[in-house]
């Protein structure tokens, strides 16, 4: 995934929020709707937000160094699943409370047109946020459904601005109910009632992308098409005929890591074995450019000890043995 595309979308966020949430926080002031107050602080919360998922790419550029060798990709993880915690917290669980205050302390909303035509502006600018957010994450997302993309992403950005903008949306149109019930039926109840909806939304938000972020900090393997190019760029036929097996890990989301055990001839020289693996190693580069380590361990194949099947104690995570079995 391009990081030029996530940012040219956080940008657009960034601009469209903190202009939203400059006009909630009026409309609040002249109106007293608690739903203005909440989606003013949801749009304020979404803005530092942007300005965290920006900074995670400023630093993840970083050169590695002996304490981090392998460089400082993953910050952007790291940025991606503070903004989760943002959501969740600032965002979320701040609209539930004022939505139960305004509850259990209803009062009608004044001057109605300031709360009603900022969410008419505030739908219209997150409109232009979605649409950039959608029109980058297409040129990526090939033949993948949105829920698909989502959640196969290993750049952070772009998901965490398309499901922010699309629960915006989906606040505003809430907002907008409560804001109207209360209008119609005098009772400022609804606009408490459309608050408690828009944290509850935004929580829901905040946990699918902590879910997510927390896959992409654990590590997660390269998608099944960038293995199948990697598998075939390792196997030439004639010095690599086969792999006996390889892991791949992300070390950010430009930056992929490939182990492998490859085959061998058994009468193959050092020198031949060296020229093979530099050889692999440039066809796996030139097939799949974000491979920027790459270990290549080779091996003599072996048909008996294929058949037995994987180890499982040679996986990563796998059962510890046990003393005696």
């Amino acid at each position: 995934m391009s990081a030029s595309g996530g940012t040219r979308a956080i940008v657009a966020a960034l601009g469209a929020n903190l202009a939203i949430a400059a006009s909630k926080f009026v409309a609040f002031a002249f109106s007293g709707s608690s739903s203005m107050l909440a989606e003013g602080v949801h749009s304020l919360a979404d803005s530092g937000n942007q300005f965290l998922l920006l900074i995670g790419g400023k630093r993840a550029q970083r050169d590695a160094t002996p304490q981090h060798p392998f460089g400082y990709g993953r910050e952007r993880f790291i940025y991606a699943f503070l903004v989760s915690i943002v959501l969740f917290s600032v965002g979320g669980m701040f609209a539930i409370y004022e939505g139960f205050e305004k509850i259990s302390h209803p009062h009608e909303v004044e001057n109605w047109y300031w709360p009603v035509g900022v969410l008419v502006f505030a739908i219209l600018a997150e409109g232009f946020s979605f649409r950039t957010a959608i029109k980058e994450s297409n040129g990526l997302r090939g033949t993948l459904s949105w829920a698909q993309f989502i959640r196969r992403a290993k750049a952070p950005e772009l998901p965490v601005v398309l499901l922010e903008d699309f629960g915006a949306l989906i606040g505003l149109v809430l907002a907008l109910g409560g804001v109207g019930l209360a209008l119609l039926t005098g009772d400022g109840v609804w606009d408490g009632i459309g608050t408690i909806c828009i944290g509850v939304l935004l929580v829901l938000i905040a946990l699918v992308l902590a879910a997510e972020t927390k896959s992409l900090l654990l590590g997660e393997a390269a998608g099944p098409e960038v293995v199948r190019k990697i598998e075939a760029a390792i196997v030439d036929g004639d010095t690599v005929p086969r792999i006996i097996h390889m892991r791949t890990l992300h070390l950010g989301p430009e930056e992929l890591l490939v182990a492998a055990k490859i085959a061998v001839r058994h009468d193959d020289t050092a020198t031949q074995v060296a020229a093979a693996i530099d050889a692999a190693e440039a066809r796996v580069r030139a097939a799949v450019p974000i491979a920027r380590v790459i270990y290549l361990e080779p091996d003599i194949y072996s048909e008996a000890e294929a058949a037995k099947g994987p180890d499982p104690e040679a996986t990563p995570g796998g059962p510890a043995q046990v003393p005696g079995h």
